[in-house]
């Protein structure tokens, strides 16, 4: 069966720097568009940030120029760089993968940031 599975998420100040992981198995990877989402308490889940097959990354306003994502197609692993973490920025974070018309959640990540 297909599993995406997170890890890296924990608390850290203001200011500091997380990676989140997502491994993914049960699916041909490199085909596959990969997304982080987050959702805070009270709001609407959100894309964060996407990686295309090719390598085309898209951002939310705002984590751009603090977040980077990228993929390891030989690891099944596509990542999330987060820097300069916010308050603002704590949330739930969902690894996503979609391809033609299905997609696929991980089980969500806690991260939070204390000011």
């Amino acid at each position: 069966q297909v599993q995406l599975e997170e890890s890296g998420g924990g608390l850290v100040q203001s200011g500091g720097s997380l990676r989140l992981s997502c491994a993914a198995s049960g699916i041909i990877f490199s085909r596959y568009t990969m997304g982080w989402y987050r959702q805070a308490p009270g709001k609407q889940r959100e894309l964060v940030a996407a990686i295309t097959s090719g390598g085309t990354t898209t951002y939310a306003d705002s984590v751009k120029g603090r977040f980077t994502i990228s993929r390891d197609n030989s690891k099944s692993t596509v990542y999330l760089q987060m820097n300069s973490l916010k308050p603002e920025d704590t949330a739930v974070y969902y690894c996503n993968g979609r391809y033609n018309f299905g997609a696929y959640w991980g089980q969500g990540i806690q991260v939070t940031v204390s000011s």
